[in-house]
Order: C-alpha cells, then structure tokens, then sequence
C-alpha cells in the first residue's frame, strides 16, 4: 500500500463544500451514499485506516462496498477509492471465487449469523462470530482460525443463558461481537465483550443498542480453549443513535469507532426519514474515535486524546445561564448541581436533544457536529443522538446552577481561524 501517493479528496475538503446543514464538517465520510457499520480497522505504516460499509450510489443500503478512510493522527482524513465491492452481475452477494474461510455452521440450533471478529490469547488466534440461537437466545460461536482462509467450528461459545449476560446483553441475535483486552487502571487482566443488541431477525431498528460484559479468560485444560466469566457489565453508549462498533485493539490502548443511522423517528423523535435522506443524497456516519479502558470496575468511553486537536477559537471561558452554541462546537462542563439540557430552539418552539443530571464532580464533554451530538461523562459511557436543525433554530446549551462551560468552534488542524462572528449568552 503505497500510503505517499494521494488517492482522493481529504474528509475535511468533502465537508467544506457539502450544501447539507446537518453534513457532518469533522465526522469523516464521504460526501454522498450510505455508510454502515465500521470494519477491518488497523493501524498500518504510520496511519490509522478505517474501512466501513458504503453504497457510492444511493442513501439506500444496496449493493454495500467497503468504503476506505485513512489518518495519520486521528484528526486529518483522507478518503481511498473503494476498497472492495460484490461481484456483479448481481445484487448482495459477497462469495468470490476461492475458498469461504468459515461456512454457515451445520448446527441445527444456530438460526442467524452475524459478522465475525478475531482476537489472540496464549499465542493463538480465535475468531468469533454473532449468532441466533433456536432457543431464542443470542450468542457468539467460536472458531479457531490458526490459518485465516480455514476457519476451525468449535460450536457455540456464550450464550444469554448466562444470568450476566441476559441482564446487559439482552438481545435475540447478538451482532459485531468484539473481544479485546483492555487497559484496567487496577493492573488487572480484563478482558471486554461488546455486542449490538438486536431484537429479532427482520428488525431494521437498533433500539437494543449495544451492551458490554467485563471479566476475565482461561484456558479450558481439556480442550485448550478461551473460556471467558463475566463479572459485570453495562451499555456502551446511553443515546439512542449508536450500534455496531468496532474496536482497534493497540498494544498500548483500545479505539472504538460506532456508527450512527438517520433516524425516522420509530420511538417518537422528529428525525430524517428515507425521502428526506434520498433528497440530501446520503445517509449515516462514523463517531468520534472513543477511546476505552478501565476504571473502578467499569468501563470509561473517553474522546480520544488526540480530538483536542479540533479546538479552534475559544468562544467562552467559565460561562454560565444559558449558551448559544454554534454547529460545530466543542463544550466542557464542569461542576453544577442539577439538570443540564441541549436543545435546538426558534421563535416558535424549543426542541430537547439531551438531557442529563449532572453533580458536583462531574465533567463533560459536548461535541456539536451539523446532526450529531456526542456527550462524554468523564469516567463513564457517552450518549450518541442525532438531530437535525430546522431553518431558523439554533443550539443552546441550558446549564445548572454552578456549572460552567468553556466553548471551542471545532476547527481543521492547520486552519486559519476566523474573525468575527457571533457567540452569545441566552
């Protein structure tokens, strides 16, 4: 891979010139078509690459590519041409001539298969795929794949059976299931199960989310298997707007990215159905990199380090009341007792996007971004929402008593920062 050469247009050209309000300017994706759920992430030769389900052609997920994204520090993104697409004449079908590394199992009591992973223990590399079980029940089935085009069945692996795992990941089909070690600020060995929740197979809607379980793996003696104990466990992310993550497990750190769908309002939100997403001509995009670890006995989502790198002008040191926020916004709170509310408001209506309590420790987050909105607790999971600015609404940020806020407008590394303009207290 000849990562010199340039192959096409940077994220943040592509965002500079879309004529969609709610276009992401600093979430990477290209200007046009369908983007799913992230894929075959790895770091390479200095750059971080992102691989990512794409139909070029439509907002419609038909005749999914792999789109291709890359970045030498996790802010500046350069889009590839795409990087695999089916075989055609045809419509969906992925099988190209050679050999399937892992068949369909030939289990009756696996109903449903979903995208596999892989991941290393005592030397040896396991795959993992998601799965529906007849019984009702989701689960992960295990492989050995010691050469990666012969995939060894070793049946199914863990299931909703387990009390644990039916309290955090309840779900019929468990989807993008993810096993990584990561950093536990206690020195202890943690291992992390992360898994999309799906309610059943002809569900488009991602209200089950994704849960996480925490604890630990051994080697079963007899067959010299991963066995893994969970100890606890939670949701991933508490917003409505985020499903099938994929993580990039480093030496020295953990990166998730998610993917988050337009929304069409299933659950009582005003979102962008499919006219309105066939009109704008794309739909869906990738989160901030979140970066993982342990802390406490539970997971901490943090932004990863390196989006400090997007502060451009500081609009606000230590404000207070109620803030007007521009579209591409970074926001940290701290302190406040009470309840902290994001809203898009006019002269007619004032519209909730999130809504939280917040005590005197913590501290937050708030990334703006065109339709998406990333709320970080710091030692906590984030939320993920979408929502979609109306001709003649704004964002205001409420904040509670004592809380107070610095403001940043998110800007491309290496940007000549405006002048001017306008920044406000409600």
């Amino acid at each position: 891979m000849n990562n010199q050469k340039r192959r096409g247009p940077t994220a943040a050209e592509v965002a500079a010139r879309h004529p969609d309000a709610a276009f992401p300017r600093f979430h990477p994706r290209p200007a046009q078509g369908w983007v799913g759920g992230p894929a075959g992430l790895c770091f390479l030769d200095g750059r971080y690459h992102v691989f990512f389900q794409f139909n070029p052609d439509s907002a419609l997920p038909r005749l999914v590519c792999w789109g291709h994204l890359s970045s030498p520090d996790l802010l500046r993104w350069e889009e590839h041409p795409v990087a695999l697409r089916p075989r055609l004449p045809g419509t969906d079908d992925w099988r190209q001539d050679g050999q399937n590394a892992a068949p369909v199992p030939p289990d009756p009591h696996v109903t449903a298969v979903r995208g596999p992973s892989f991941f290393t223990f005592l030397g040896r590399r396991f795959a993992l795929q998601g799965a529906g079980l007849a019984s009702g029940h989701a689960a992960v089935l295990l492989y050995r794949a010691d050469e990666l085009h012969d995939w060894r069945y070793e049946g199914i692996w863990f299931t909703t059976e387990d009390t644990l795992a039916a309290k955090h990941l309840p779900a019929e089909i468990w989807e993008c299931p993810q096993l990584v070690r990561v950093p536990d600020s206690s020195g202890a060995e943690t291992w992390l199960l992360m898994a999309s929740l799906r309610p059943a197979p002809d569900e488009r809607h991602h209200a089950g989310g994704v849960g996480y379980l925490l604890g630990s793996l051994a080697e079963d003696t007899a067959s010299g298997l991963p066995v893994f104990t969970p100890a606890r466990g939670g949701k991933a992310d508490l917003g409505p707007d985020f499903y099938a993550p994929q993580i990039l497990a480093l030496p020295d750190r953990a990166l998730l990215w998610g993917w988050s769908d337009e929304v069409s309002g299933p659950d009582g939100r005003t979102g962008r159905g499919q006219p309105a997403a066939d009109a704008a001509g794309w739909a869906g995009l990738l989160t901030f990199p979140r970066q993982l670890a342990v802390h406490g006995d539970a997971l901490a989502v943090e932004p990863a380090p390196e989006l400090r790198g997007y502060r451009g002008r500081q609009r606000a040191k230590g404000a207070a009341g109620t803030l007007r926020l521009p579209g591409q916004t970074e926001t940290a709170v701290t302190g406040g007792e009470g309840r902290i509310r994001l809203v898009l408001a006019s002269t007619e209506q004032v519209r909730a996007v999130f809504a939280d309590t917040v005590a005197g420790g913590d501290e937050l987050r708030i990334f703006v971004d065109g339709s998406i909105v990333e709320v970080y607790r710091h030692g906590s999971v984030p939320a993920t929402v979408r929502a979609y600015p109306a001709p003649g609404e704004e964002w205001r940020l409420e904040l509670p008593h004592g809380a107070a806020a610095d403001v940043w407008d998110l800007e491309q590394p290496g940007t000549v920062r405006r002048e001017g303009g306008s920044w406000s207290r409600g």
